[in-house]
């Protein structure tokens, strides 16, 4: 590789760095009903809360946290499981290609 190509790499390699730490930042949210979920870049929820009572009319505000909280874990949990089968099932196509990941 040449100076040239190298310095571009690098540059490269610098846009991606700036760009990861935008999306660190950036949560986007999913909302339905007065439910919202905000996710992060890794696909994980970040808060869960009602904006609204419409989907739990007068449901009490302790058994509102707790259901917030068994939501989120619920969702995240969903999301490690199908990213670890994602995984799994890549993991022959990837050997096959010669493409074999440590941690996959």
């Amino acid at each position: 590789m040449d100076f040239g190509q190298a310095q571009k790499m690098m540059k490269l390699q610098q846009e991606a760095m700036k760009i990861k730490k935008e999306l660190e930042n950036t949560l986007i949210e999913a909302e339905k009903g007065g439910l919202v979920i905000a996710f992060n870049w890794e696909m994980k929820a970040e808060k869960v809360y009602f904006e609204t009572k419409d989907l739990i009319p007068g449901l009490p505000d302790d058994s509102v946290t707790a259901l917030e909280e068994a939501i989120m874990e619920c969702v995240n949990k969903w999301v490690k499981k199908s990213q670890e089968i994602a995984a799994d099932k890549m993991k022959g196509v990837m050997g096959q290609m010669g493409m074999d990941m440590p941690g996959m």
